[in-house]
């Protein structure tokens, strides 16, 4: 394997600390799915589990770069904090919101500095998959809360 070249420190960095919160976006959103099963909410569960499958695939990509760069991607996954659907939905809603606002846009911003084309495709693609995810996310919220007020 080869050694991480010092101008690509910062991005592999970035690139394992996004490989960790896709990782965990996995589990959580596995996690949650189940929950939403549970409650009879078979939609939410349903997107949960397209959205966990989205996660795991960015992470996915983001290993491979790491490895092309001369990394290693490992993390450790955390237990999932599991609530009630229509709190899943916002926690969900909320890191998706980062990543889009934050997370990425900084990663990117440093990756194209040092022109880190494979870096680039990879966080491009989840930035953008991220903010379906944070629409899908909204949308459920919305369609959730109205069916439990409609109840009341």
């Amino acid at each position: 394997m080869p050694a991480i070249a010092a101008e690509n420190e910062t991005t592999v960095n970035n690139l394992l600390a996004a490989f960790e919160g896709e990782s965990n976006a996995h589990a959580k959103y596995t996690a949650f799915a189940a929950k939403a099963d549970a409650d009879g909410l078979h939609g939410a569960a349903s997107l949960f589990r397209a959205a966990a499958r989205a996660e795991q695939i960015h992470a996915t990509n983001h290993a491979r770069v790491i490895k092309q760069l001369g990394g290693d991607a490992r993390c450790e996954i955390h237990p999932a904090n599991v609530k009630s659907t229509l709190d899943n939905l916002k926690a969900a809603l909320s890191g998706e919101q980062y990543e889009i606002d934050t997370m990425y846009p900084g990663f990117l911003a440093e990756a194209s500095l040092n022109n880190v084309n494979a870096a680039i495709r990879s966080m491009t693609g989840a930035l953008e998959a991220e903010k379906t995810h944070a629409r899908l996310y909204g949308e459920a919220i919305t369609l959730l809360v109205g069916a439990r007020d409609r109840i009341r």
